[in-house]
């Protein structure tokens, strides 16, 4: 039982290196606009991703654009030998999650003497990058 625990924790270490992580915390945008921009560059290539997100109006574009390139920056600096792996479009966006942060709560006067409550939404945005599965399967080979 104990070789097992070992082969698995092996593999989730090779899985480990292969993948990047980034994270962008408290964005003061609401998270329903920057789910938008993540649909976008969901599953694609990293530098196609960029070049998307480059010519992208919205402006939830040009925060998740420098999230991914430091995202493309820990992946460099996990995978040195592999550089030529980013080059030939074989790292792409594995996963970008889009999660609601806080709310600050703030109230506008309403008509009749009345307030109303307006909410200013934040979020937290995790990307993940990660191999094509086309060279995991040549190592398995």
């Amino acid at each position: 039982m104990g070789s097992r625990k070992k082969e698995m924790a092996d593999r989730l270490k090779e899985i480990k290196k292969v993948t990047a992580i980034a994270k962008l915390n408290d964005v003061p945008t609401s998270p329903r606009k920057m789910r938008l921009v993540a649909d976008m560059v969901r599953g694609m290539e990293v530098n196609r991703a960029l070049d998307i997100l480059k010519y992208t109006k919205k402006e939830a574009a040009s925060r998740v654009s420098v999230l991914l390139r430091s995202a493309i920056a820990n992946w460099e600096a996990k995978n040195e030998a592999d550089r030529k792996e980013l080059e030939n479009g074989n790292v792409i966006v594995k996963t970008i999650m889009v999660g609601q942060g806080r709310s600050l709560k703030r109230i506008r006067t309403a008509p009749q003497g009345r307030a109303a409550r307006i909410r200013k939404r934040s979020n937290h945005v995790t990307v993940v990058l990660g191999v094509k599965n086309q060279t995991v399967a040549k190592e398995e080979l």
